[in-house]
């Protein structure tokens, strides 16, 4: 991946910061600001304290794997990229490389990282990476105990058009996918 970033002085100016609520996963913190107009809003924040890691499955005949789970936020089924999260320090790919053999059984012989993605940056610091998984070897998945997944394997194309006409709504998993797809040429 190449890119660069733009080294643009930031404007705001924190006057003070206040935790507000903290779990295993996140905290909120929020923030009196001065900003770039002078005006002096109150800014709130999600701080992970995982980095977001999906991993996008392809073997050689162009077929992946989705996980389908409960969304608990959204009240809602949904399919996805097999995901989880890596705690600062953990290197990415380790992180991506147990979270696809937990969630679909999967190991892989090459594992490339094909995006970086802030998931929400109006509220949230949360980092998520997308890796293509190739030279895949079927096994047994191994789900945490609090996981209840359905596991599916469909043509990359399949999981494009669940893209494009809305039954994949998952950010990281849009992201990913489409950025495959460009990857690919489809």
């Amino acid at each position: 991946m190449t890119g660069k970033k733009a080294t643009i002085e930031n404007p705001w100016q924190t006057l003070s910061t206040r935790l507000e609520f903290e779990n295993p996963w996140f905290a909120i913190t929020t923030h009196d600001t001065i900003a770039p107009d002078g005006s002096r809003p109150r800014y709130g924040k999600i701080s992970f304290k995982n980095r977001a890691v999906a991993i996008l499955p392809l073997d050689d005949s162009r077929h992946t794997w989705l996980v389908g789970q409960w969304r608990f936020p959204l009240g809602e089924y949904s399919w996805e990229l097999p995901m989880g999260g890596a705690p600062r320090g953990e290197p990415l790919e380790s992180a991506a490389i147990r979270e696809l053999k937990e969630e679909t059984g999967l190991t892989a012989t090459r594992l490339s990282l094909i995006l970086k993605m802030h998931t929400s940056n109006s509220v949230t610091d949360e980092e998520g990476y997308v890796f293509l998984a190739e030279g895949l070897t079927a096994g047994t998945p191994e789900f945490d105990e609090t996981e209840q997944l359905e596991i599916r394997r469909l043509a990359f194309s399949e999981a494009l058009a669940m893209v494009m006409d809305g039954r994949i709504t998952d950010g990281i998993s849009v992201a990913g996918i489409l950025k495959l797809a460009r990857i690919l040429g489809q």
